[in-house]
């Protein structure tokens, strides 16, 4: 007689749910790296929290910083219209990096007194106020290398905007 063995395999599926999956991992690129490491220092000198890379604040920094390269030979954009805060610096004759664009405006703090939140005569100081602004959220920059005067533009967006007349930025 003859025997029969017979095998029996069982396959256990096992299903994942996508929802329990981490997000993945966004990467900030190393100037929007610099640019954000510049402000969150200024930001936290004063007691005020971090600022959040927005990639879609820097993909608008980066079209207005190469149309005014390309159509308006480098020149500063018009800020004032548009829904965002903003910051620019046109420099010429030394190397920029974001951290010196940022260290640049940061500069004007010398001339800024927040007991009474005035700026020193003769002074401007709303770009440094623009960088400590505490309800600004989020930040998008980028620069522009200009050969017809191997000079650099740099254009910065916060949301939301900051400056608010009459109010103290921290």
């Amino acid at each position: 007689m003859k025997k029969i063995l017979v095998l029996i395999i069982v396959l256990t599926v096992v299903t994942c749910s996508t929802t329990a999956q981490p997000p993945p991992t966004v990467v900030i690129p190393p100037d929007g790296q610099e640019y954000l490491e510049a402000h969150n220092k200024a930001r936290a000198e004063v007691g005020v929290g971090p600022l959040k890379w927005n990639f879609q604040l820097a993909k608008a920094t980066s079209l207005l910083v190469r149309f005014q390269r390309d159509r308006e030979n480098c020149r500063f954009a018009n800020l004032t219209s548009g829904k965002y805060g903003g910051n620019q610096m046109w420099a010429t004759g030394e190397v920029v990096t974001p951290r010196k664009v940022v260290e640049n405006w940061v500069s004007e703090k010398i001339y800024y007194t927040h007991d009474n939140n005035s700026c020193a005569p003769d002074h401007r100081c709303g770009v440094y106020t623009q960088v400590v602004w505490r309800n600004t959220a989020e930040l998008g920059c980028a620069l522009a290398s200009c050969l017809s005067d191997q000079s650099t533009l740099a254009i910065c967006f916060y949301n939301p905007p900051g400056n608010v007349i009459g109010e103290s930025p921290y």
